[in-house]
């Protein structure tokens, strides 16, 4: 088959890339790279107001024209690469906004790709219409629009995750839902909104290149080592706060037993080498699942504070084999879940070979890109 991917998020797509090139398939990703991360993309389309000088620009423009300089010519961009983007069995669209611009020229563009296309699949992954309105509603126990349900003075904050809610986006949902051969969730977060919805296809696990992604065996003969990465446009929605003072609590009580390692927005390719050595790997708060930073560090065999919910216990008939720790937005929880492992280490040891068995077992990307072929199939 054809494959066309369209958007990149946490390596989403490249690591199902790999699977299905493994499988025999002819795959081509077209995307921004995803930010400051840089993954690879086959076909790039990018805005240029990335300096200071050039974003209070486009700001400026906005501000006074309404028009978004950034979205006009992301979308040019994708047209004038358009020709290599024609042909494909199947187009794979990562969000409802792929290409991360204002919603009408994400329309513009979709109904371009399926004119000349065959058939076309949604990925419910980040934020879209259906899990926004979900949290929205309250229907998770927390989420990442948490801080906001309780704050609203944060809304310029979540100005990014609000707007899927605004009336154009609105309009590209349904349209996407009309047109599209069928959803898929990458996760449990995802997968909780969609159940019930007529052209949901179920939940695949994200791919993990195991092959690529050693696990590296660690002894605990000294400190335990412990890494928070911090993306700082994420801040709030992922819950540092709880693990910052959480770490606090945890350095000033055992200085002599722990080392802390905290970073702030760095490359995805130099975030992956730094979090080498740690035993423990601090992620996120508010999620059910785990996204790709804390699937990855656990095929490492770290052990990741991330989202390890009852839902996803279920869901994996995980009760018995502890693979991550469920980080909830309670400092007391995330304190005493570290001072376990600290007092324990030999959980450290027990509960990295569960995360690299549990990757292996439901995350190996050559399988789970054969799930997606399944689908795309039948469909």
């Amino acid at each position: 088959m054809r494959i066309l991917l369209v958007g990149e998020y946490s390596r989403l797509h490249n690591s199902l890339k790999e699977g299905l090139t493994k499988l025999g398939h002819d795959v081509v990703i077209v995307g921004n790279g995803d930010g400051f991360k840089n993954y690879p993309v086959d076909i790039f389309v990018d805005h240029s107001f990335h300096k200071p000088l050039l974003k209070k620009l486009k700001v400026a423009f906005y501000k006074l024209t309404s028009i978004d300089l950034g979205s006009i010519e992301v979308y040019l961009k994708a047209l004038y690469h358009f020709k290599k983007m024609k042909g494909f069995d199947v187009v794979q669209l990562i969000n409802e906004s792929p290409l991360v611009i204002q919603a009408k020229y994400e329309k513009r563009f979709i109904k371009r790709l399926l004119k000349h296309n065959k058939k076309l699949f949604l990925l419910s992954c980040g934020i879209d219409h259906q899990c926004m309105t979900f949290m929205m509603d309250g229907k998770f126990r927390y989420s990442i629009m948490s801080p906001y349900l309780a704050d609203e003075s944060l809304h310029k904050l979540y100005k990014f995750q609000l707007q899927y809610l605004n009336p154009e986006f609105t309009n590209l949902h349904h349209f996407i839902y009309k047109h599209a051969n069928g959803i898929i969730a990458t996760d449990m977060d995802y997968h909780l909104p969609l159940l019930g919805h007529s052209k949901y296809l179920g939940l695949i696990p994200n791919a993990i290149n195991t092959e690529k992604i050693k696990c590296i065996p660690f002894s605990i003969d000294g400190k335990i080592k412990i890494f928070h990465g911090v993306n700082k446009s994420a801040v709030v929605k992922k819950g540092n706060k709880y693990f910052e003072e959480a770490l606090k609590i945890i350095e000033q009580k055992y200085p002599d037993k722990v080392e802390i390692k905290t970073t702030y927005s760095i490359p995805y390719e130099q975030y992956i080498k730094l979090y080498d050595e740690c035993h423990i790997l601090l992620d996120q708060a508010y999620g059910y699942d785990q996204g790709y930073n804390a699937l990855e560090a656990m095929a490492k065999g770290k052990v990741v504070f991330t989202g390890a919910e009852k839902e996803w216990l279920d869901y994996y008939g995980l009760e018995k084999n502890k693979v991550a720790i469920n980080a909830k937005p309670e400092v007391d929880s995330l304190v005493k879940n570290l001072e376990w492992l600290i007092t324990n280490p030999e959980q450290i040891i027990s509960i990295s070979n569960n995360a690299r068995a549990f990757i292996e077992k439901e995350h190996n990307y050559i399988n789970i890109a054969g799930k997606y072929v399944d689908i795309w199939n039948k469909n």
